[in-house]
């Protein structure tokens, strides 16, 4: 499956099929899709994350790096762009979480990354009694258990 534009019109869960809660990781990645179009007018793209090697590997030292946190769940899709100044990367795991990385390129303080619970899956436990989860109620993914923290060192985008 090559890259493609998430319709957040018409939710899909292809790509994610694999996934105990399917439906509902589909709809918070088409929620983030709706976020950026419109916010920015970007078409939000996704890749296998088998394809995307060098994206997994910056989550994957930025989250290592910033927390100590290493995730046993797959990755399924990959999303890297820029937009606004900001260098944004999403990865979307088989569990339900989504993880993104806000990356202001001009202002350190404005750094972060965002962890998402899809409706339906537990806290992993990488994540338990680690961070407090807030509640946002989305028309396409129900209701999103959210957390984030900031982002204290440098990482470059390769």
């Amino acid at each position: 499956m090559p890259q493609h534009t998430v319709d957040f019109a018409n939710v899909s869960t292809e790509g994610l099929e694999s996934s105990p809660v399917a439906k509902e990781l589909a709809g918070l990645r088409a929620n983030e899709a709706r976020y950026f179009m419109n916010k920015y007018g970007h078409a939000f793209t996704v890749s296998p994350a088998q394809e995307t090697p060098e994206t997994m590997e910056y989550v994957n030292r930025l989250l290592e790096s910033e927390r100590g946190i290493v995730f046993s769940a797959r990755p399924l899709e990959t999303s890297r762009f820029e937009v606004g100044g900001i260098a944004v990367t999403y990865v979307f795991y088989e569990d339900g979480l989504s993880i993104n990385i806000m990356y202001d390129l001009a202002d350190p303080k404005r750094r972060a990354v965002g962890l998402k619970l899809s409706e339906g899956m537990p806290v992993p436990a990488e994540l338990e009694g680690r961070f407090k989860f807030g509640h946002q109620k989305s028309r396409l993914a129900g209701v999103i258990r959210g957390s984030y923290f900031i982002i204290k060192g440098e990482y470059t985008q390769q």
